[in-house]
């Protein structure tokens, strides 16, 4: 089976209200990489995007009439859970579970600005 080169066989496909601060926060939370971005006609909306963390695809676009938000929760490893709970709360995640220390490793759970879940943990 051919796949691309940054694609697994299988990935999430989120539609999101405002997919622009989904690309900002995945930047500076988990230092996400754009791998591409398409616009609408309009220019100012996101048809259809993707981004890499650590070798793994998330695909996204913008709601629309169409096309419904429809939200993920999300598990990522990450190298240090604390450094990236204190980012992803500096940009605007909420807080759903604070940082603890469990048997599979240090996590916690946020809210993303655009209503993603994600379960963030570094192993100990």
């Amino acid at each position: 089976m051919k796949i691309p080169t940054e694609h697994q066989a299988v990935m999430p496909y989120l539609i999101l209200n405002g997919a622009l601060k989904f690309i900002e926060f995945t930047q500076k939370v988990f230092n996400a990489k754009l791998i591409s971005k398409h616009l609408r006609e309009d220019q100012k909306t996101i048809m259809h995007a993707e981004i890499g963390i650590e070798g793994s695809t998330i695909m996204f676009a913008e709601a629309t009439e169409q096309f419904a938000p429809h939200t993920a929760h999300l598990f990522v490893y990450v190298e240090n859970a604390d450094n990236s709970f204190q980012a992803a709360k500096d940009n605007g995640a909420k807080v759903l579970t604070e940082l603890s220390d469990q048997d599979y490793g240090r996590t916690c759970g946020v809210t993303d600005p655009t209503g993603n879940v994600w379960w963030i943990t570094s192993v100990k």
